[in-house]
């Protein structure tokens, strides 16, 4: 081993405790492992640091993430708003017309415009989303998504 020095550290116990289990598992006594894992660091480590990227850059990528999460949040909004009020909107339509309607009434008026509702939603995915043969409903073949 030539000429040697003695070094030493004073690890948490629970650092010691890791580090053993480790050079039991790599079949090293402590200094051994000691020595190999510092070896080890120096190799991947260097004094300075070079950012991959630039605070320009980061910011345009911070940016455009922004105004994607921007749109989507837009978009789910305009989702939520279509489904809510679209319901919503029915009851409210069918009260002002029936002031003083009964819960039963307003869902059987609900129930009533289903088949209207569905019919307007169908027509509205068929060609692009849906395709009508045989008397049934199948996903298009462009596979475009909901």
């Amino acid at each position: 081993m030539g000429d040697s020095h003695h070094a030493a550290t004073y690890p948490s116990e629970d650092q010691y405790q890791r580090w053993q289990k480790r050079a039991e598992e790599m079949g090293m006594s402590m200094s051994e492992f000691m020595e190999a894992m510092i070896e080890a660091g120096l190799k991947k480590f260097s004094a300075s640091v070079e950012p991959d990227e630039t605070n320009q850059e980061l910011r345009h990528q911070r940016n455009e993430l922004k105004t994607e999460l921007d749109r989507a949040r837009d978009r789910i909004q305009e989702l939520e708003d279509a489904v809510y009020h679209g319901e919503r909107r029915t009851i409210k339509r069918y009260v002002e017309a029936n002031p003083g309607a009964t819960y039963d009434d307003v869902i059987q008026h609900v129930i009533d415009t289903v088949p209207q509702r569905v019919t307007t939603h169908l027509d509205d995915l068929e060609g692009e989303e849906l395709r009508y043969e045989d008397g049934g409903y199948y996903p298009a073949e462009n596979g475009a998504d909901s």
